[in-house]
């Protein structure tokens, strides 16, 4: 038996055992999580820093702070959440006592990302726990020093049968999509996303997919440019640009293009000084592989702004480039790196028919002062934004619960039938 099956034979035996279903139980577990968070902030600060160049104030922004509001969240209204709901009565059920109570699915498979490693790995964990689930962590094995630290501290703080911790590469994790699993939550892009889609299917597992796409920014040329530049540049280059929802790239009318680039300059020498390579909140690609990708991207487009690299150190300045065409090496896959392509089109109209032609984006950005521009532009988008997973409405919790409908009668006989698909209404 391989360690991967181990894995998930312990966490799923710990199931059964009920102890993960009290929500005395799942709250305890919370709050060991955010204290992990708390008394291993340097701990986590340190190894984010040797794996992507994150300053310890950029770690708590984008990762650690995050956390703790969803778990201080989740304590607060668990009970509230997980309570059992009544349900309109039928001529069937007229005399019952008729509920749906939400339940936890099982065992559960999280494989986090690396450009977010504690946020999309632990952010979806919090929600397992909270529905009173068992999970196996899986860590992406880009980020080796934060996995390291994950693997060897997190099992101090949470139960480690429950709450297993898996590290490797590729084969580790091909073995454990082998195992059957009662959820899969994966994050990443969208090569490997079908993997994992194609894996899960043959234990018929549902799977919850968190990948990425090229978000395209329209700016109006009437709004205020200053404000629209700095706010792309901020979502841009933060972490490098390795962001899921970033800004892939902007569209807008030649007539302000080299407006565009002279605010997005000033943006970038504001936020990152006249050298982004000794400034310490700007980060690195993550490896020698990405790095070669993203530069090769460059290779048929005019450089605008930035273009200087270290392959040595995984650096990449802050980039814009200009004129890009359709067919341009940029255009043609998500970059998830420091460059910023400008396509100019004639008007709203063109933007709005070139972002239909292409794949269905993660995030749209307007900048106008014409709620008619911005209106019309979500409304003809084929596929305005998809939700970000969150802990409110549309996530973390519900996709880690089913719900089972109970008819309960006045002579306390049960029925009892269980919905085939989760309910993300709960």
């Amino acid at each position: 038996m391989s360690r991967e099956q181990k894995a998930v034979e312990r966490a799923r035996k710990a199931f059964l055992t009920g102890r993960s279903k009290p929500l005395e139980h799942r709250i305890r577990q919370l709050k060991n999580l955010q204290r992990f968070l708390l008394e291993r902030e340097k701990e986590i600060a340190e190894a984010i820093k040797k794996d992507l160049n994150k300053s310890e104030a950029g770690t708590q922004l984008y990762e650690t702070l995050g956390l703790e509001g969803e778990i201080i969240l989740a304590v607060k209204k668990l009970a509230e959440w997980v309570a059992p709901r009544p349900v309109e009565k039928n001529l069937l059920t007229i005399s019952d006592t008729v509920y749906i109570q939400p339940e936890p699915l099982g065992v559960v498979l999280i494989i986090g990302a690396w450009n977010y490693p504690w946020a999309v790995t632990i952010q979806p964990l919090i929600g397992a726990i909270a529905a009173g689930n068992a999970a196996v962590v899986k860590p992406s094995e880009v980020c080796v020093h934060t996995a390291k630290v994950m693997e060897d501290l997190l099992p101090a703080y949470i139960d480690k049968e429950l709450y297993p911790v898996v590290t490797g590469g590729v084969s580790e994790t091909q073995e454990l999509l082998r195992q059957r699993f009662d959820h899969v939550f994966y994050t990443g892009n969208s090569m490997v996303g079908k993997l994992v889609m194609e894996a899960a299917a043959k234990h018929l597992t549902p799977i919850t997919l968190e990948l990425g796409g090229k978000s395209p920014c329209y700016i109006d040329k009437n709004c205020d440019i200053p404000i629209a530049c700095r706010r792309v540049t901020w979502g841009k280059y933060s972490n490098c640009g390795q962001t899921c929802i970033a800004p892939d790239y902007i569209l807008c009318e030649p007539s302000i293009q080299g407006r565009v680039l002279e605010e997005i300059k000033k943006s970038i020498k504001a936020f990152y000084t006249e050298d982004p390579k000794t400034c310490p909140d700007y980060g690195r690609i993550i490896n020698q592989r990405h790095f070669k990708r993203i530069m090769a991207m460059t290779e048929d487009s005019t450089i605008a702004i930035g273009g200087d690299s270290d392959e040595s150190t995984c650096y990449i300045a802050p980039t814009v480039l200009k004129d890009v065409q359709v067919n341009s090496k940029v255009m043609q896959e998500e970059i998830f790196g420091p460059l910023l392509p400008i396509l100019t089109v004639s008007g709203v109209d063109e933007a709005i028919d070139f972002i239909n032609k292409g794949e269905k984006p993660l995030a749209l950005y307007i900048f106008s002062p014409d709620d008619k521009v911005t209106t019309h532009t979500y409304r003809e988008h084929t596929s305005i934004c998809s939700p970000t997973i969150s802990f409110k409405t549309n996530g973390g919790l519900f996709f880690y619960l089913k719900s089972l409908s109970l008819s309960l009668s006045l002579s306390l006989s049960l029925s009892l039938s269980l919905s085939l698909s989760l309910s993300l209404s709960l």
